[in-house]
């Protein structure tokens, strides 16, 4: 993911060919999903913003929080 983050940066994330962004509501499960491809780096999303601003959000049967996509504004990088 590392060599994405300037691309995120710019338009932050995009569903690209899924139908959603998939987002995780805990950092455990962020951390495990991301593992899956190597050292993950986890992103902070502002998700009541977004909501308060209009953003649309669903919960698939296995609890994944889903989006059409996630503008850059709205994450929080740590670095």
């Amino acid at each position: 993911m590392a060599t994405f983050l300037d691309a995120i940066r710019r338009e932050g994330l995009i569903k690209g060919s899924r139908q959603h962004v998939h987002l995780s509501d805990n950092q455990q499960t962020a951390e495990n999903v991301g593992a899956r491809r190597g050292k993950p780096i986890l992103l902070r999303v502002d998700a009541a913003r977004m909501h308060a601003e209009g953003h649309l959000f669903f919960r698939s049967d296995n609890g994944v929080w889903l989006t059409d996509h996630v503008p850059p504004e709205y994450l929080v990088f740590s670095d």
